[in-house]
């Protein structure tokens, strides 16, 4: 295959769009985030992760679309199998491709569109919450232990959707790395 028919084919854009989505999601859940919330005050952590998530969920929203687009099909086990959307949606790649593929985007949609504004509301109100009864205010009021639980719970939720769309990423790059060979 020559240089330019390898750049008109999906290929190279599927192994690379799956590349950047794979390499962000473990910088970000793995080295970034871990390392911001050691070395930075709990508000600047706070304004660092509100800065760094619209484009973060939204990578893990847009590449299974781009990952689905750009699916380059090829050889099955019973039959060559289509590019694109029809080859993702095909029987044979039901588990390895299309569930692992809906997963990252229906978790990332999740996080993006419900998950950080509903903790960035609740967090603004945790902040106005500081600021009129005292940052450290002893015991914290009920209005607050209120606000930290619900925080705490939202929280939790979007951090599991992260890791199931960590781990559905990872799934649909062993599937991707079984044609390699």
């Amino acid at each position: 295959m020559s240089d330019g028919s390898l750049l008109s084919s999906p290929a190279p854009y599927h192994v690379l769009s799956y590349g950047a989505l794979l390499g962000t999601q473990f910088f970000h859940t793995f080295i970034n985030s871990i390392t911001a919330f050691k070395v930075l005050e709990r508000q600047q952590f706070g304004v660092l992760q509100r800065a760094v998530f619209p484009a973060y969920f939204g990578i893990q929203t847009v590449a299974p679309v781009v990952l689905a687009l750009t699916y380059p099909g090829g050889a099955g086990r019973v039959a060559a199998l289509p590019r694109g959307i029809r080859g993702v949606l095909h029987p044979a790649n039901r588990w390895g491709v299309l569930v692992p593929l809906a997963a990252v985007f229906v978790t990332g949609l999740t996080n993006w569109a419900y998950f950080l504004p509903e903790t960035n509301k609740i967090t603004a109100l945790r902040r106005q919450k500081e600021t009129k009864d005292g940052k450290n205010e002893t015991p914290q009021s009920k209005d607050m232990k209120a606000l930290n639980k619900k925080f705490g719970k939202v929280h939790g939720y979007s951090s599991l959707f992260n890791l199931v769309t960590f781990i559905a990423t990872v799934v649909y790059g062993v599937h991707l790395s079984a044609r390699i060979g």
